[in-house]
């Protein structure tokens, strides 16, 4: 790897602060603490980062916390975000909350869901798995 002969590296796809608690979560085991407004969005990068350097428990963490998001405005954007990083457990407590109650018609109102379902494969078939 060229990083090993070099004495300084540049990540240029990630934002410093996350880049911050992705090295406290590699030293400390846990994430930093996130202010309140910012959990889903930082959640969201880490995740990202997490799947980037195949750091799978800090992946499981801010999948976790993502699943605590999901609303009828949310649920297509993270049923997207979720089968684009291989996250299984957020695909299906996003297929479980549109099963439940008005959900699913609530999401289909405000759009986008069928566009979700045809672009990716695996969120399609998640679904029929869990309406059969």
């Amino acid at each position: 790897m060229k990083e090993g002969t070099a004495t300084c590296v540049w990540i240029l796809d990630m934002k410093p602060m996350v880049f911050k608690a992705l090295l406290h979560f590699v030293y400390n085991d846990v994430l930093p603490e996130i202010d309140e407004g910012e959990t889903m969005v930082m959640a969201q990068h880490l995740l990202v980062a997490a799947d980037r350097y195949c750091l799978e428990r800090m992946k499981l963490i801010c999948e976790e916390k993502l699943c605590s998001y999901i609303d009828t405005s949310s649920v297509r954007t993270m049923l997207a975000f979720a089968d684009q990083h291989g996250c299984h457990g957020l695909q299906k407590a996003c297929l479980n909350f549109l099963m439940s109650g008005g959900n699913l018609m609530a999401a289909i109102v405000t759009g986008g869901l069928e566009n979700v379902m045809n672009s990716c494969p695996s969120v399609k078939e998640l679904a029929v798995k869990s309406c059969s």
